[in-house]
């Protein structure tokens, strides 16, 4: 007797544990028949799993915070009881607009505080000059890549509400839309990045992880009634989707996991460049340049499956920084409420679990973030520190 879940994903890297889980029999060795059901938009995912056609999903970090706020949308509590990886993004700008960075920059490439600065040189000149403002593409409102985004940009300077204009793509969509003219640079997950790269329509800037050493990208979430109603189904879903965070992460398994995730129902990519990704060998430059990043996506080392609530502290600090709610005690009580380490450990068996924040975000710039005293956090922003 197997137990039939729908589960929906998008076409991204870091769907790798959930759709591991399923093709190397993980699920079914949990008692559960699970069908993946992939999606072209965040927001598509987010309805579906509000309403209940999906028990499970792949998603942005960010979204069961707002779910269970009711920002955006409907408010349906949510938990998250799996972190499915740290990091994974990337900063991709057109080979123009490289060029103009490049050419206004103090420092090392590298640095995203160099990077930031110089592009608020690059939007000031397009600006005297009557010139479009630089257009991103983002995923969602609500994810970490247009918090990081942001993040990067503010920090340089650049109002990302005034000086740029952001924009909301699906990932797939985001090579075309470099490729057009229509955008000039994306945050957005592996492999889209690479992609861009491979076609000779941009350049890799930063790692996410450049931005920040530890970022919770994308997490497994429930619905809150789900998780309640169905406790030994979720602890065998945890189980299942942490053993193949564990398997994805093996160096030997990297090139079946890569073959798994390249066939046309996942991602439909050539398995070079989601094996790049899992190496943490990146192609940066359509010229072969290689760049190599032992954090760039991170399943399970690191302890990155666990759902950290100071993860979820930041993610809702950066609703309010960008006036995308108003601060809260109680609401940021049930921000961090969302990310649920209890349900992971009684899962998983797990003692001694880290402590909440016990390993810092490492963000490149601005003050030291204290999930305690976000107020002092945004004392610290509004004096010039971030």
């Amino acid at each position: 007797m197997t137990t039939p879940l729908q589960i929906g994903f998008i076409p991204l890297i870091d769907a790798a544990a959930v759709i591991t889980a399923v093709e190397k029999g993980f699920t079914r060795s949990e008692g559960l028949d699970v069908k993946l059901v992939r999606e072209v938009s965040w927001s598509n995912v987010r309805d579906k799993l509000n309403i209940g056609l999906f028990d499970a999903a792949h998603i942005l970090a960010p979204l069961p915070i707002a779910s269970s706020l009711g920002l955006g949308h409907i408010k349906v509590p949510m938990v998250v009881p799996l972190t499915l990886n740290l990091n994974g993004n990337a900063i991709t700008v057109s080979p123009a607009l490289h060029a103009a960075i490049m050419a206004e920059i103090d420092g090392d490439p590298f640095d995203p505080m160099a990077t930031a600065k110089a592009l608020s040189r690059v939007v000031a000149a397009r600006r005297r000059s009557g010139g479009e403002p630089p257009t991103f593409g983002m995923t969602f409102p609500f994810s970490t890549h247009n918090y990081q985004l942001r993040f990067w940009m503010a920090a340089g300077g650049v109002d990302p509400d005034e000086d740029v204009r952001l924009v909301v793509l699906p990932p797939p969509f985001m090579v075309e839309s470099i490729a057009s003219g229509q955008i000039d640079g994306f945050c957005v997950g592996a492999p889209w990045n690479s992609i861009a790269v491979d076609r000779g329509v941009g350049r890799i800037l930063h790692f996410g992880s450049d931005i920040l050493q530890r970022a919770a990208e994308k997490v497994l979430a429930v619905r809150q009634q789900w998780a309640e109603k169905n406790p030994q189904t979720m602890s065998a879903l945890v189980r299942a989707v942490f053993r193949a965070a564990e398997f994805a992460e093996a160096p030997d398994n990297r090139r079946e996991v890569a073959q798994i995730l390249a066939r046309s129902e996942y991602i439909g990519v050539d398995a070079s460049v989601i094996l790049r990704t899992l190496e943490g060998r990146l192609k940066i430059a359509p010229d072969g340049t290689i760049r190599e990043g032992d954090r760039y996506i991170l399943f399970a080392r690191e302890e990155a499956s666990v759902p950290d609530p100071v993860q979820a502290a930041w993610l809702y600090a950066q609703m309010v920084r960008w006036r995308q709610t108003a601060m809260s005690p109680e609401a940021l009580k049930a921000a961090q409420d969302t990310f649920r380490p209890d349900l992971y450990g009684a899962a998983l068996g797990s003692t001694g679990l880290p402590q909440p924040g016990s390993k810092a975000l490492g963000a490149f710039a601005g003050p030291r973030f204290d999930a305690g005293n976000i107020e002092a956090y945004f004392a610290s922003l509004a004096a010039g520190q971030g």
